[in-house]
C-alpha cells in the first residue's frame, strides 16, 4: 500500500506451539479463518504457505502486489513545498509496553488495537488521487526514523510540527510515566538528525519520545502538494482515518547538516 500497489496474493507462514493434534488443527483453523477474512476484504488471495511447530505462536505473510510504474509512490518521492500528511495516530509502542507492565487502561489498549487493525489501502488510494509521489509506512523505526529515510533519497529537508502529531489515547500518559518500548534506545539515535534537538528536549522532555516510538500497524507518511493537503486530510477523515493530520512540510536542503527541524 505504501508504494501504491494493490495486494494480489499471499503466502502464510504459521508457527504453532507443541500440542495435541486436534488442538493444532483448531489453532490453524482459527488463524487461517481470520487471515482469509482480512485478505479477502483487501482483494488478496491466500494461495499457500507453510506451517511448523515452535516455542510460541507466530503468523506472518509474504504478500505480492501489483502497481503500474507511473503510479509508484516511493521513499524518494518527496518534493520541496509539499505538506507532510500522517494517516494514523502514534503510540502503539509505548501503549503495548505499558500493557505488558500492567500500566495501561483497557480502553487505551483497545483504541490502539482498533487503529492497528485498520487497513491502509483506502488511505493509499486517497493519497494517490491527490498526486502523492512520496510515501512510506510508519513502523518499527518510528516517525522520525522513517522520515529521515525519506529525506535522504528525496534530497530534501523537513520540518515537523510537534503539536500537530496525532497521538493515540493514553500515549501521552504512558510516556509521561516513563514507559517506552524496548526499541526506544535504538530508535532514539535518529535524534542526531534533528538539528534543534536540544531545544526540543527542553520544551518536550516527556513527549519527544513519541517521535521514535515504534509502530505496529502504523499509518502512512506522505508528501502532498501544500494547496491540496487540507482537502486530502478531510477526505481521509471522512473515510475512517479520523486522526489524519498535516504534521509538517518539506523544504529545500539548508545549511544545517541535519535534515529535520522540529517546531
Amino acid at each position: 500500500w505504501a508504494m501504491g500497489a494493490k495486494p494480489v496474493s499471499a503466502l502464510a507462514l504459521a508457527v504453532v506451539p507443541l500440542m495435541a493434534d486436534r488442538l493444532v488443527t483448531e489453532e490453524l483453523t482459527q488463524l487461517m479463518s481470520g487471515a482469509i477474512e482480512v485478505l479477502n476484504e483487501s482483494g488478496c488471495a491466500l494461495v499457500g504457505g507453510h506451517t511448523c511447530e515452535g516455542p510460541e505462536l507466530a503468523l506472518g505473510f509474504s504478500v505480492t502486489g501489483e502497481v503500474a510504474e507511473a503510479g509508484v509512490m516511493s521513499k524518494g518521492g518527496l518534493r520541496s513545498g509539499q505538506a507532510l500528511v500522517l494517516t494514523k495516530p502514534l503510540g502503539t509502542g509505548t501503549l503495548l509496553a505499558a500493557a505488558m507492565q500492567g500500566k495501561a487502561k483497557g480502553r487505551w489498549v483497545m483504541g490502539a488495537l482498533s487503529e492497528m487493525a485498520k487497513p491502509s489501502g483506502k488511505a493509499a488510494d486517497i493519497l494517490a488521487s491527490y498526486g502523492c509521489t512520496g510515501c512510506t509506512d510508519v513502523t518499527g523505526f518510528g516517525l522520525l526514523g522513517h522520515l529521515v529515510e525519506m529525506t535522504k533519497p528525496s534530497q530534501v529537508h523537513a520540518e515537523l510540527f510537534m503539536q500537530s502529531v496525532p497521538l493515540l489515547s493514553g500515549a501521552q500518559d504512558t510516556l509521561t510515566a516513563g514507559v517506552t518500548s524496548s526499541l526506544h534506545a535504538q530508535n532514539a539515535r535518529a535524534a542526531a538528525s534533528v538539528h534543534n534537538f536540544d531545544q526540543v528536549l527542553q520544551k518536550h522532555p516527556q513527549l519527544w519520545p513519541i517521535l521514535v516510538d515504534p509502530q505496529t500497524g502504523g499509518g502512512l507518511l506522505a508528501g502532498v502538494a501544500w494547496e491540496k493537503a487540507e482537502a486530502c486530510v478531510q477526505e481521509l477523515r471522512e473515510n475512517g482515518y479520523g486522526s489524519a493530520a498535516i504534521i509538517g512540510k518539506v523544504a529545500q536542503p539548508g545549511n544545517a547538516g541535519s535534515p529535520i527541524l522540529i517546531s
